[in-house]
């Protein structure tokens, strides 16, 4: 079976080392085009890049995937299947009829729930149990297609964005190779979203302004809000005019915090017990490191010892 593989960051490396490890004929591996970072603006490959080259496979960068030219070009390699991982670009139908078996999408979430650019960081965030892997095949809709596979995970309470995707990425590369071979033998059974009879939601790509948290909230909205924005966007409040980043922190409800507080307002810190606290609408998160606006990352010890004037005593 002849693949052209389509993905971008690193959740899309292991399904792309998986499907190499057993023997699927990867035609070429279609990926953004490199882009400046850091200070001087050096250009950076993308991680799927860097993969491909180590395994010897064809590259291809196209500024847009709707190019005549790139569509041509992939007409000619006549690929039984294209699987795509975490791309970034909508493609559109003339490359979506290319391939005899169709395009197959690996979706981080158990769809319909989280269609979207940010599917791990919502299913996070809004305290879903459970979250998985999907693999569906491609529609013109935004993740709309029939689901073909998927597969399952808790998501723990230590689970952030990051440590989720790589959890995700190695279940999506054996739920992939495990699709395709069911593709091979003709026993894939698509199923339509709408039959699961679950509602669909969406999952916005996220933005930097995303990450300031709302301290109205409750303890634990803002604890898993923290872990979903980890390690992008980030959390943040505001301390004065200073920015107040929030690496990690723990839920405390109201019956776990002694004495009265009730004169501390939802989004100040506080010292509690010795610990440094952040008072919400409904608890308080007991902060575990953080970083003030031209600060290093330090434990909340350290920030505790150093900025007392910013913090109010409960």
């Amino acid at each position: 079976m002849k693949i052209v593989y389509m993905g971008t960051p690193d959740f899309a490396v292991p399904p792309l080392k998986r499907l190499h490890e057993s023997g699927f004929d990867i035609a070429a591996v279609v990926t953004q085009p490199d882009k400046p970072k850091g200070r001087h603006g050096e250009l950076s490959m993308p991680e799927v890049k860097r993969a491909a080259l180590e395994l010897g496979i064809p590259v291809m960068q196209p500024d847009k995937a709707s190019d005549p030219e790139f569509i041509g070009e992939i007409r000619a390699m006549d690929p039984d299947v294209i699987v795509v991982a975490a791309y970034g670009q909508i493609l559109k139908p003339e490359l979506l009829s290319i391939p005899l078996h169709g395009c197959i999408n690996i979706h981080a979430s158990l769809l319909p729930r989280w269609r979207g650019a940010s599917p791990i960081a919502m299913s996070i965030m809004e305290g879903d149990a459970r979250t998985g892997v999907t693999t569906m095949y491609m529609e013109e809709g935004l993740d709309t297609g029939d689901i073909l596979l998927q597969e399952e995970t808790a998501i723990r309470d230590d689970d952030t964005t990051g440590i989720l995707t790589e959890r995700l990425s190695e279940m999506g590369a054996g739920l992939i190779v495990k699709t395709l071979l069911e593709l091979e033998r003709g026993s894939l059974k698509p199923v339509s979203q709408e039959a699961s009879g679950i509602p669909s939601t969406y999952a916005h790509m996220l933005k930097k302004e995303d990450g300031r948290l709302d301290t109205s909230r409750t303890s634990e909205e803002l604890e898993r809000r923290i872990r979903g924005l980890t390690p992008w966007p980030g959390a943040f409040i505001h301390i004065g005019d200073r920015l107040f980043k929030i690496h990690e922190a723990e839920a405390l409800s109201e019956g776990g915090l002694s004495g009265d507080i009730s004169a501390i307002s939802p989004g100040s810190l506080f010292d509690h017990e010795g610990k440094l606290c952040l008072r919400c609408g409904k608890g308080a998160l007991r902060l575990i490191s953080v970083q003030l606006e031209g600060k290093k990352r330090m434990s909340a010890e350290e920030f505790l010892r150093g900025q007392r004037n910013l913090i109010e005593k409960a």
